[in-house]
């Protein structure tokens, strides 16, 4: 016999109306969305051969930049299949690591840029961390400086900004108040973006190169079951979406900064590993397997941090109406429900971590990590 899920205590006749905020009110297209946030319930829904992607609110709108790339594209759609099986190759974790003397590099160059403002200036960590990754995303995957470490802020990022804060945004304002009052905001913003992708494009077809990375296989990769490749406008899609997807890094690595800061002893470990490790030589990339106290530390700020706040699951379709069962038959949902897994909740789940508010990179080191259990390590 499943339970209810929890919500907070309702008052008669109204239920939980007085909870509601409007301004982090949640609408897809006329569907009721729940929220998963402990671990329990989250490793069922992990579970790919019951659950897929959901792509609705946010989502939906910016798929107006962006139409079918990869994180926007509907799993059961070819195109999503086209694209996955095309790009995601270029994307391991094996694959990554053929750039990572070009990540170096550039990160090196905006430390050397901090360095020469001096001990009185100061720095907004995100707004340097966010150069540090456009410049990054644009050269190794699509091959391109930018030159945006310092001067003028490039056009993408007020474009980001105002693309994705007006996705959160419209699915909770009047369709006409969209078009009338915002549109035109949302349209310049998209315009902007899909501009970049369009000058990667042109200086790739200018600068022909024999690099093999994710631009070289957004122009030559087929899929293999029916031998399509991307269009030009498919591209576009795919290259302005990295960008967007990774700027989840910038918050990951601030955050990171700001619980090594507040904790200097901590601080002291990872330098101490580093020095130990690497020296004074040149950082290569086989270092980073023998960092790990501060691969525990970037792990305890991810937890921490939720950079990315959650994500948006639904149960894959079937004849079968029943509901859907979770946690073990805990809880049970409509054979529809979308659901959003809440990250805050699950990686604080006090039944997993002992004072979860507080930093410990050591939950996060050797037997401790592998013997968490799976739903919190999303």
């Amino acid at each position: 016999m499943s339970t209810p899920i929890p919500r907070p205590k309702g008052v008669p006749f109204l239920g939980n109306i007085f909870d509601l905020n409007p301004d982090n009110r949640s609408m897809y297209s006329g569907t009721e969305s729940s929220s998963s946030r402990g671990q329990d319930s989250q490793k069922s829904l992990c579970d790919k051969k019951r659950f897929r992607k959901y792509i609705g609110g946010p989502i939906v709108e910016i798929r107006q930049a962006i139409h079918d790339a990869l994180f926007t594209a509907f799993d059961h759609k070819e195109s999503w299949a086209i694209s996955h099986r095309i790009i995601a190759p270029k994307l391991s974790q094996q694959a990554v690591t053929q750039w990572f003397d070009e990540m170096r590099d550039i990160a090196s160059e905006l430390i050397e840029k901090w360095n020469g403002l001096g001990a009185d200036n100061t720095i907004s960590p995100m707004a340097e961390l966010n150069r540090l990754n456009l410049e990054v995303t644009t050269m190794t995957l699509y091959g391109k400086r930018l030159n945006c470490l310092s001067g003028p802020e490039h056009p993408m990022f007020q474009a980001m900004e105002v693309a994705t804060s007006e996705a959160m945004r419209r699915p909770t304002r009047p369709g006409i108040l969209n078009w009338l009052v915002y549109g035109s905001k949302s349209k310049n913003a998209n315009a902007t973006m899909r501009r970049y992708g369009a000058e990667l494009i042109d200086n790739r077809k200018a600068h022909p190169t024999t690099r093999q990375g994710v631009m070289a296989a957004l122009f030559e990769g087929k899929y293999p079951e029916t031998g399509k490749s991307l269009t030009d406008s498919q591209v576009i899609d795919e290259i302005v979406s990295m960008p967007i997807g990774s700027s989840t890094a910038p918050c990951l690595v601030s955050s990171a900064i700001y619980f090594l800061l507040k904790q200097l002893h901590i601080m002291a470990l990872a330098r101490e590993e580093i020095d130990t490790d690497v020296g004074s030589g040149e950082f290569k990339q086989e270092h980073l397997s023998q960092l790990k106290y501060l691969e525990a530390s970037v792990r305890e700020s991810l937890r921490l941090s939720f950079a990315a706040p959650g994500f948006n699951i639904e149960p894959i379709p079937s004849n079968d109406k029943r509901p859907i069962i979770l946690a073990g038959g805990t809880y049970q949902v409509a054979h529809d429900q979308a659901m959003i897994v809440v990250l805050a909740g699950v990686n604080r789940d006090p039944a997993v971590f002992s004072e979860p508010l507080k930093f410990r990179p050591e939950r996060m080191l050797g037997d401790a990590f592998d013997s968490l259990p799976p739903g919190v390590k999303k």
